[in-house]
C-alpha cells in the first residue's frame, strides 16, 4: 500500500510567511516521494501543506471533526480546498486526533500547540515514526525535553530536522529500513527476511 505520512501542526496564532512556506515545502515533498497526505483537514500550516502536495500532483486525505461536509465548514470553519477525501469522523478537534494518527503510518509535526502535542502524544504512545520540522516554533521546540521527562520506551521513534525535503528522505528510509517492522504498538508479529512471522512482545507501558 501506499504508504501514508500525517501532517499535524498549527491551525491558526501567530504563523509566519516562513513557516507557511515550510509547510507547502513538507506537503510537495511527501507528493513528490510517491506518499498520500493526510491532514486534520484544518486551516493553518496543515492546510499549507495540503495545497503543496495537491500542486504537486500528490493526494490528500483530510480527516474532519464534522458529520458532514456542512459542519466542517460552517461549525468548524475548515476547508475544503485540496483535499481528494474527507473522512467525517463527527468526534470532534480532540476526538478525531487518534483516528487522525492511526491512518498515518508516518506523523510529522510541524509548529503546534496543545492540539499538536495531543496528536504527538498519541502517536508516541502508539509506537509510531515522527518527524519534527524543526524551525517552525510551537511544541517542536520542546519535544526533546518533553521525551526526557516522559521517559518512556513504546517503539516510537523521533527524528528531527528543519529541512521538510531532508527529513521525508530521512523518515522514508528508516521507515522501509527499520520501523516497518513495529510500525506501531497494534503490529503483533514481525517478519523476517525470509516471509516468516514472529511475535513481537507489546511494549512496556
Amino acid at each position: 500500500m501506499t504508504l501514508k505520512i500525517g501532517v499535524m501542526g498549527s491551525a491558526s496564532g501567530g504563523l509566519t510567511k516562513k513557516h507557511r512556506q515550510t509547510a507547502y515545502n513538507l506537503g510537495r515533498a511527501i507528493a513528490e516521494n510517491g506518499c498520500i497526505t493526510v491532514t486534520g483537514a484544518c486551516p493553518g500550516l496543515p492546510f499549507e501543506s495540503a495545497r503543496g502536495a495537491k500542486e504537486a500532483g500528490g493526494m490528500v486525505v483530510g480527516i474532519s471533526p464534522g458529520l458532514s461536509t456542512w459542519e466542517h465548514v460552517h461549525k468548524y470553519q475548515s476547508p475544503l480546498e485540496h483535499h481528494d477525501v474527507l473522512i467525517f469522523t463527527g468526534s470532534g478537534l480532540m476526538g478525531r486526533e487518534v483516528v487522525n494518527i492511526r491512518t498515518s503510518d508516518i506523523v510529522v509535526i510541524i509548529g503546534g500547540r496543545s492540539g499538536t502535542l495531543g496528536e504527538f502524544s498519541i502517536a508516541y504512545d502508539e509506537g509510531k515514526l515522527i518527524g519534527v520540522v524543526l524551525g517552525t516554533g510551537g511544541i517542536t521546540r520542546e519535544i526533546k525535553y518533553i521525551l526526557r521527562v516522559i521517559k518512556k520506551k513504546t517503539g516510537a521513534q523521533v527524528i528531527y530536522d528543519q529541512d521538510p525535503e531532508r527529513l521525508v528522505k530521512s523518515l522514508l528510509a528508516y521507515f522501509r529500513k527499520e520501523h516497518y517492522k513495529h510500525p506501531n504498538v497494534h503490529h503483533a508479529f514481525v517478519v523476517d527476511g525470509h516471509g516468516e512471522k514472529h511475535a513481537v512482545p507489546a511494549p512496556k507501558k
